[in-house]
């Protein structure tokens, strides 16, 4: 990025196609607006603009990046929960995202991934072989009754 100044309109044109192009949490919106060197008052003039205009919605954010966690990369609720928080989003806000993930699409997807790292895994002690499928998953944020519960069913 140059380390030209920007005027408030020009910042607020840009940080709008930063948000346009994909939901935005207003940490990040923040952080880039730092990065341009626009001061603390602009910051915050632009962003309750974006907020007005809805170009910037955390409650929207929450959603998007809790289904596209769980939906792409396989997440469990735990992580997703995580990430959110690091990103400073409310409670609230991360309670309603987690209403997105649909109860019966998230045990089949931890059935799913259990049983892919199952055949993945080529250890022959049980013990062994539970503990590597349980960090794979436990890494992944999927909640730690449920993983022991399907390796258990897995694994003999």
């Amino acid at each position: 990025m140059k380390n030209d100044s920007y005027s408030i309109t020009e910042a607020k044109i840009k940080l709008q196609q930063f948000c346009a192009y994909q939901d935005r949490c207003h940490k990040e919106v923040v952080e880039k607006l730092q990065k341009m060197n626009m001061i603390p008052e602009a910051i915050d003039l632009i962003v309750s603009e974006l907020i007005q205009d809805n170009f910037l919605n955390e409650e929207r954010f929450a959603k998007s990046f809790a289904r596209g966690k769980f939906r792409i990369k396989k997440w469990g609720r735990l992580r997703i929960v995580r990430e959110l928080k690091f990103r400073n989003i409310s409670k609230y806000n991360i309670d309603t995202a987690l209403k997105e993930i649909a109860e019966d699409a998230y045990v089949s997807t931890l059935n799913e991934l259990a049983v892919k790292r199952a055949k993945a895994v080529k250890e022959t002690n049980p013990l062994k072989r539970k503990k590597k499928i349980a960090d794979y998953l436990l890494y992944r944020g999927w909640e730690s009754h449920l993983v022991y519960e399907k390796i258990n069913e897995l694994v003999k």
